[in-house]
C-alpha cells in the first residue's frame, strides 16, 4: 500500500514537473520572445520640403504590437509626430494589433523647424514581457534635411519664336539641384538636360508643338527640387499659326490585295471581316500600337548633342506628302477614315540609298507594323530622326553614324502605296516639321544662336 502510494506521489510529482517545464518552455518562447517588431519607413528622398508625406510601416507576428513613436529632432527641440498606444488581448495574450500603416504629413513651418539638417526617430516595441515587461524594441533614426524654399529659374534664351507643329530651344538655370526641371507646352513636359557647360545647373530643353497646338498654347518653365518644392514660370513666346494642307487618298482593291498578306499576323483573321475592315483595324488600331513603340524607342536620350549642322534630306527627291497633312480615305468614293500623316515622304529612284539625316545614335533598326522597315537615329538630347518604309536597313541598334552615312535603301515595305522615304523628326514625344531642320538658317537662329550666346564654357564638344 505504502508502495503504491509513493507510485502515485511520485507520478504527481513527475506531471506537475512536466507542467511547470512546459509552462517555462511556454513562457520563454511565447511571452518572453525575443524577436523584434520591424519598423519600415517609406522615406524615399532624405528631403523635406514645405509639406512632406512619409509613410511608416511596423508589424509584429509573434507578441503584436505595444507602441509606435516618431519624433523629429532638430537643434536640441524634438517634436513628437506620433505616439500610439495599442492594447493587449490579455494578460496571458499577445497584442491586438498585428500591425499597421501611419501616414504623416510633415510641415516644417507649422512645427517651428527652420531649414538644415535634422532627425527623424522612430520606435516600436512589442507585448513581449522582456526587458521587465516592456518588450521588445526596434529603434531607427533617419538623418534628413528641411528644405522649405523653392528654387529660383533663370531664362537665359530670349526669344522663343515657334511655328504650329514645329520645334525650338530653351536654356534657362536653376538655382539649386533640381530633380525635375523642364518645359511645359500646355500638358506636354520636355524635360530639361544639363551637362552641356559647365555649370551643372544650366538646361537645355528642346521643345515642339503639336500640329494641334496653336497661339494660346501656355508655356512655361517648371523646376521641382528634391524636397518636392516646385517653381513655374511663363515664358515669352510667339507661335505662328498654320494651316495644314488636306489630302485624298483613294483605297483601291489593287492596293489591299497587295498589303493585307503583309499584316496577316497583326490583324484578326476574322472570316467576316471585309478586306476594306481589315485596312480600318490596320490604319486606325495598329497605327496607335506603332505610334506607341516609335515613343517607347524614343523615352530616353543621350545628354550630349550628336548633331553639326543642317539636316539631310533624301538626295535628288521630289515631296509626296507634307507633314500634317490631313488625310480622307475614300475606297469606291465612299468615306471610310481619316489620319494625320506625320512626317514627309520623299520619292527618289526605287531602291535609293538613305543618309542618316546627321550624326547619332540607332536606337531602333526594326519592323514596325504601318511604317516598315525602320530606323530611329537619337540626335541627343531628345531629337531623333526616323526612316521608313525601307527595303533594306544597313545598320543596327548602339551603331554610331556619321552625316550621311547610308542608314539602308527606299522600299515600300509596311503601308506605303510605292518606293518612298517616310521621314520624320520627333522632339521627345511629338513629331515635328522636318522642313525646319533641313534649313540652316532657322537652326543658326532658333538653336545654334541661343547655345552660343551662353557665356559659360562649354563641357564637351
Amino acid at each position: 500500500m505504502k508502495e503504491k502510494k509513493k507510485n502515485i506521489k511520485s507520478w504527481i510529482i513527475a506531471v506537475g514537473c512536466c507542467v511547470l517545464l512546459v509552462t517555462i518552455v511556454w513562457l520563454w518562447l511565447v511571452r518572453f520572445e525575443g524577436q523584434k517588431p520591424t519598423l519600415k519607413p517609406d522615406l524615399r528622398s532624405p528631403y523635406i520640403g514645405r509639406s512632406h508625406s512619409i509613410a511608416i510601416h511596423a508589424s509584429d507576428v509573434k507578441s503584436g504590437l505595444r507602441r509606435l513613436w516618431i519624433a523629429v529632432l532638430k537643434d536640441g527641440k524634438e517634436v513628437v509626430l506620433h505616439d500610439e498606444v495599442y492594447p493587449s488581448a490579455g494578460f496571458l495574450k499577445s497584442g491586438k494589433r498585428r500591425e499597421t500603416s501611419v501616414n504623416l504629413q510633415i510641415e516644417p513651418d507649422k512645427l517651428g523647424f527652420k531649414d538644415g539638417e535634422a532627425v527623424l526617430r522612430m520606435a516600436v516595441w512589442d507585448h513581449s514581457w522582456r526587458s521587465w515587461w516592456k518588450g521588445n524594441k526596434t529603434y531607427l533614426e533617419n538623418k534628413v534635411t528641411i528644405d522649405t524654399r523653392s528654387p529660383e529659374i533663370e531664362i537665359i534664351s530670349r526669344a522663343h519664336n515657334l511655328s504650329q507643329g514645329g520645334a525650338g530651344l530653351v536654356i534657362f538655370r536653376t538655382s539649386e539641384i533640381c530633380k525635375k526641371s523642364g518645359v511645359y507646352l500646355g500638358d506636354n513636359f520636355f524635360p530639361g538636360h544639363a551637362g552641356y557647360y559647365s555649370d551643372p545647373n544650366i538646361f537645355l530643353a528642346f521643345i515642339a508643338l503639336k500640329y494641334t497646338q496653336g497661339p494660346k498654347t501656355k508655356i512655361s518653365v517648371e523646376a521641382v527640387d528634391r524636397a518636392g518644392n516646385s517653381t513655374k514660370v511663363g515664358i515669352p513666346n510667339y507661335i505662328r499659326r498654320k494651316v495644314f494642307r488636306r489630302d485624298t487618298i483613294n483605297v483601291s482593291d489593287g492596293f489591299l490585295n497587295r498589303k493585307l498578306p503583309e499584316f496577316s499576323s497583326e490583324i484578326p483573321q476574322d472570316a467576316n471581316l471585309s478586306a476594306v475592315d481589315k485596312f480600318l483595324v490596320i490604319n486606325r488600331d495598329l497605327r496607335k500600337k506603332d505610334y506607341q513603340s516609335v515613343m517607347e524607342s524614343c523615352n530616353s536620350s543621350d545628354a550630349k548633342i550628336h548633331w553639326k549642322g543642317g539636316f539631310l534630306r533624301l538626295p535628288k527627291s521630289a515631296t509626296r506628302a507634307r507633314f500634317a497633312d490631313h488625310r480622307t480615305y475614300t475606297y469606291k468614293g465612299r468615306e471610310i477614315d481619316q489620319q494625320v500623316h506625320l512626317g514627309i515622304d520623299l520619292a527618289s529612284l526605287t531602291n535609293s540609298p538613305v543618309p542618316a539625316a546627321n550624326g547619332g545614335i540607332v536606337v531602333f533598326a526594326d519592323n514596325i507594323g504601318i511604317y516598315g522597315r525602320t530606323v530611329i537615329l537619337d540626335h541627343g538630347l531628345g531629337l531623333f530622326s526616323m526612316y521608313s518604309h525601307l527595303s533594306h536597313i544597313a545598320v543596327k541598334p548602339g551603331d554610331s553614324l556619321s552625316k550621311g552615312q547610308t542608314i539602308g535603301r527606299t522600299g515600300s515595305t509596311g503601308l506605303a502605296g510605292g518606293d518612298h522615304l517616310h521621314f520624320g523628326m520627333i522632339v521627345h514625344n511629338t513629331f515635328v516639321n522636318p522642313v525646319e531642320w533641313w534649313d540652316k538658317n532657322w537652326i543658326k537662329n532658333n538653336v545654334l544662336s541661343k547655345i552660343e550666346q551662353v557665356e559659360t564654357p562649354r563641357s564637351q564638344e
